[in-house]
Order: C-alpha cells, then structure tokens, then sequence
C-alpha cells in the first residue's frame, strides 16, 4: 500500500517542525503533529513517547483530544499514536466508500505499519472501540492486546435494547434516519446539538477541557465530520452487525488478551436477553482471557477517569506483552 507523510514526527518522535504544529493548543505538550496519507485516509492527530506501541481510537462525538490525559502518562513508557478516526476531527475521508469497521480498521493498520509498528496495543473508546474489535479480529497478527472502554460489541447490544436504553442513546436513531434529512436537521445549529450531546455524557460541560471542548464543536460544525459520523452509525447498523453476526456463527474469537473498563453505568439494556448482565460476561464471548474493572463516573472515560484507566492499562500492557513473548517462544520441553 502506497502511503506518504508530510509534517510527521520520524520513529524517534522528535521531528521539531511536528511539535511546534500541534492539532490543539496546549494539549499533548512534547507530542509531534500526525499528517500521514494512506490509501484512502489522511490522518491527523498526536504521536509521542517511546516503547513499546498503542494506538488510541476516540469515540462520537470527539476527537482525539479525549486523550489528553491518558495519552501523556501512557508515553512515558510506550509509543503512543491518537489520530483522529477517519472523517473525524482533522482526519479525511480521500475516497468514496461505506466506511464500515473494517474499512477503517484496515487504514489503521497502513496508518501504524507506516509509523514502522508492525504489532501493537488497542485502546478505543465508544466508536473506537468498535473499531478496535474488528480490528483485532481482522488482524490477529497485529493486535498485542484491546482494551475496550465502554462498549460492547453490537452484535449484543441489539437484543438487549429497551425503552430506557433507546431515551438515552436517541442519537443511534436519529442517525440511522435518511442522511439527508438529518444532515439538514443538524446543520441547522449543530453547536446546540453537540452541547446537548456532551451535557448528556459529561454531566456538565464545565468538566470538559476548554481547549478539547472547543475542538469538538470546531469538528462537528464541519459538513464532512457530521456526514463520516452518520456514515460510522449507519454501517453498525448494516455490514458491521453482518460481521459480527457471520464471526459468531463461524465461532471467531480475538486472539489477544482484552481488557474492559465500563463506568458506573448499564452497557446494555436490562431486558430481553438475561436481565442484568456484566461486561465482561459480554466479552468473554468474544474472547479469553478477558479481565475488567469499572471506573467511576459517566461514558466519557477518558476524560473522566483518566487516572483509574492509566493504572489499569500500564500493567495490562505489560502483561500481555509478556504473554505474547511466551506465545512465540513456543512450548517449553
């Protein structure tokens, strides 16, 4: 695959031209400036740090700058890239396309394969985790470990959907409603959206960053970022339901080692599969071994609850690099 880089900070994350052109202002200090091409992306976003690689996915209706906390104590010890996702933020759509998850997955690959990371964590949040499943599912041989925050997987959400669930998640279906009708709807004023959107998450928009906040509605005023997001939610709703579907009956499980942190809050509705149910228990359909933790606050984790998602990844990173280096050793004699 074809890629190019302009404005890119090299392997060692020093390119100063990089830093001096950061994204957003006064966020990701000592980070360099992403600007890499492929096929049918050219990405945006932050790169720093040295180590081992993680690449971290934001969710709707954010940008990268939802990592400005984690991202940070991440790089002390890994090489951390947060792009915006495809359409989202800074980065864009270059060809026409359903841009379903396995669409984009397969950019992210190019994107870090580019960056000279051939193996590497996952981290997503919301859509990005969504993201992050298929893209550990699609490549194995890529995928250290994934760690969701936040989500399970749509193939299980379906069942469980209730009236509660559907109140609180309005814009799933606002958004599965013909494009052009909701396209027309929001750009009507898309800030008094937005804002509504984030109150519901954050509980109040005051707990957001200023700089990160401002950056989310710079986005989301953009004709191009509100059609990839309707895009994104549409193709859950058609051929990436059909993937997950055609991967449970196929009996496909991620290989890597997963790790959950859900906040304080219901991820599936409490109704027609089984009442009450964990994420983990959710996960482990998907994948073994799969350990979790919640966090408090609301769905913007992140943000919210940087420090208790600091503390669970380092030592999960850890350890599934460990696993892996056993794994390729082989069996001991």
């Amino acid at each position: 695959m074809k890629t190019e880089t302009t404005g890119v900070a090299g392997k060692s994350g020093k390119d100063a031209a990089g830093i001096r052109q950061l994204p957003i202002a006064g966020l990701f200090k000592g980070f360099a400036a992403l600007d890499v091409a492929t096929r049918g992306v050219r990405f945006a976003g932050v790169m720093g740090g040295k180590g081992p690689p993680a690449l971290l996915l934001h969710g709707y209706p954010e940008t990268h700058a939802a990592w400005h906390e984690v991202a940070p104590a991440l790089a002390q010890n890994h090489t951390v890239v947060v792009p915006d996702l495809p359409g989202y933020g800074r980065s864009q759509q270059t060809k026409a396309g359903a841009w379903d998850k396995r669409e984009v997955a397969a950019e992210l690959v190019a994107l870090m394969r580019h960056l000279g990371h051939e193996r590497f964590h996952v981290v997503g949040h919301d859509r990005g985790a969504r993201v992050g499943y298929r893209l550990a599912l699609d490549y194995p041989s890529h995928v250290s470990s994934f760690s969701s925050l936040a989500v399970v997987p749509i193939l299980d959400v379906r069942p469980a959907v209730d009236w509660a669930f559907a109140k609180a998640a309005f814009h799933w279906f606002f958004f599965l409603q013909p494009e052009h009708l909701v396209e027309k709807l929001l750009a009507a004023d898309p800030d008094t959206f937005l804002d509504a959107t984030l109150t519901h998450m954050a509980g109040s928009l005051d707990s957001l960053h200023p700089a990160a906040l401002a950056d989310y509605r710079s986005a989301f005023r953009q004709p191009s970022v509100r059609a990839a997001i309707l895009k994104d939610y549409q193709a859950s709703d058609g051929t990436d339901l059909a993937y997950d579907t055609a991967d449970r009956a196929a009996g496909r499980m991620i290989a890597c080692p997963v790790l959950v942190l859900w906040p304080e809050q219901r991820l599936v509705a409490q109704g027609a599969e089984s009442g009450a149910i964990a994420a983990v228990d959710i996960w482990r359909r998907w994948a073994d071994p799969v350990s979790g933790v919640m966090v408090p606050g609301g769905h913007l984790v992140p943000e919210h609850a940087a420090p208790e998602v600091i503390r669970a990844l380092l030592p999960f990173f850890h350890a599934a690099s460990d696993r892996n280096e056993t794994a390729a050793k082989g069996p001991t004699r």
